[in-house]
């Protein structure tokens, strides 16, 4: 006689929004593998029967993205094809209440920091042994290595605060033991992520710690590359760049949100800082890193935003010349500053504000891609995608920067490093060889 064997769960967990989410549901995929429960990201094989939906609330697309997503998979368990979904994250941190009424067929809601009450759920265990163990949900060569979580900071317009709290560094010793351990799975390249990287160390070393974490970590065997991502400028620690400066391979690459660049809006905004002190601190950064790679993200359309204060902002952009610039319209989010002010520039009015932005930065992007050809980069192939070989050099990051297009006559190993020739260059992508040096 046979006996009906029980299906064995398989969870499958799809992550929204940022790379600090990313690394969220790394850890938990982690433990719920050393539970023993079979854990997949983004499957697209429909082979599991629950889901976690880790969600993102930063600005209204990113929640109507993350409303859609839990919406598709109820649907998939209405039809019988699931039979769990889980929502976490962001979205679900500031909105839980609402959420649970709006959307009752989902299993539970949880917030930001509730990973021991999700692994509750599968009545797994919460394994203190694995912190910094990850389940690497990116390719094998390369991950985000998060330096602590929430912030400090009260930029009028932004909501992470409510959602993620108030900042918490991880200790070095944690983070120099998970960027050997992520080594020794093959990683070659980590970002440094957080909320904002220069407050590292206030809370637990009294001091800002960024220079000796750097100075740990890039003393790592077999970490070729180690990028710094969101670094806020107002009392910028400029002792960081000696450290960039001093060690190879740190990137010479900074990403530093600026936001805006009118007086009048960065009071707004409570940025703690002036167009004059900004434009010093860019000078005094490329001056003691010479040919660092700088990249920063703006708002357009924030509350009381006028045409002169974009002339000014472009203004900024053609002076300044940053290698890589990113541009977001203003969402009006309840519970921030901002949200008392009345949000006046219409929709349609924010996307064009943003494109006339983007078209300046375009034509910079576009003239500094124009002096990489016939130099030599050192390329990271990231993957082989409609046979072609793509990359990045120092100076890019994955997914939010260019990208260069690597021919050869050889076959290459995605994760490896390459000499390569530039041959070609357009407004954001480049194109080159690979060379002998």
């Amino acid at each position: 006689m046979k006996t009906k064997t029980l299906r064995r769960d398989k969870v499958n967990i799809i992550t929204l929004g940022c790379s600090k989410n990313m690394v969220d549901s790394e850890v938990l995929s982690g433990q719920l593998l050393a539970n023993d429960i079979a854990v997949v990201h983004e499957n697209k094989k429909l082979d599991h029967n629950i889901v976690v939906v880790n969600t993102c609330g930063f600005i209204d697309k990113a929640k109507e993205e993350s409303i859609n997503t839990i919406l598709d998979q109820v649907e998939l368990k209405r039809k019988g094809k699931l039979d769990k979904v889980y929502v976490t994250g962001c979205l679900s941190e500031r909105y839980k209440n609402n959420l649970e009424d709006e959307i009752p067929e989902v299993d539970a809601f949880f917030g930001t920091m509730e990973l021991p009450l999700i692994l509750k759920q599968f009545e797994a265990d919460y394994k203190t042994e694995l912190v910094g163990e990850r389940l690497l949900a990116t390719p094998q060569h390369y991950a985000y290595l998060k330096i602590s979580e929430g912030c400090n900071r009260t930029c009028s317009f932004c909501a992470i605060p409510l959602m993620r709290g108030k900042h918490q560094s991880r200790s070095i010793d944690d983070l120099v033991r998970e960027a050997e351990g992520l080594v020794r799975k093959g990683v070659k390249e980590v970002m440094l992520i957080a909320q904002e990287l220069t407050y590292y160390g206030l809370d637990i070393y009294k001091k800002r710690a960024l220079p000796e974490l750097l100075h740990r970590l890039a003393d790592v065997q077999g970490l070729e590359w180690i990028r710094l991502h969101y670094a806020y400028p107002s009392k910028f620690p400029l002792e960081i760049l000696d450290v960039m400066r001093e060690r190879d391979n740190i990137c010479n690459y900074l990403d530093m949100p600026l936001q805006h660049a009118s007086n009048n809006m960065l009071k707004a905004m409570k940025r703690q800082i002036t167009r004059e002190e900004m434009e010093e601190l860019v000078a005094s950064i490329r001056e003691r890193v010479p040919g660092i790679c700088l990249r920063t993200t703006l708002i357009a359309g924030f509350p009381g935003e006028t045409q002169e204060d974009v002339e000014e902002l472009k203004g900024f952009l053609e002076r300044m010349r940053f290698d890589r610039v990113g541009i977001f319209t203003y969402s009006h989010e309840e519970g921030t500053s901002a949200h008392d002010l009345v949000d006046d520039v219409p929709a349609e009015e924010k996307e064009r504000r943003a494109q006339e932005i983007m078209e300046v930065q375009q034509e910079i992007s576009y003239e500094k891609n124009q002096e990489k050809i016939g130099q030599v980069f050192k390329v990271l192939v990231d993957k082989k995608e409609a046979g072609r070989y793509l990359g990045r050099t120092e100076f890019d990051s994955v997914e939010v920067d260019n990208e260069v297009v690597v021919h050869s006559d050889r076959k290459l190993q995605p994760g490896n490093f390459y000499n390569v020739k530039i041959t070609k260059a357009y407004d954001y992508d480049l194109e080159g060889e690979v060379v002998e040096v």
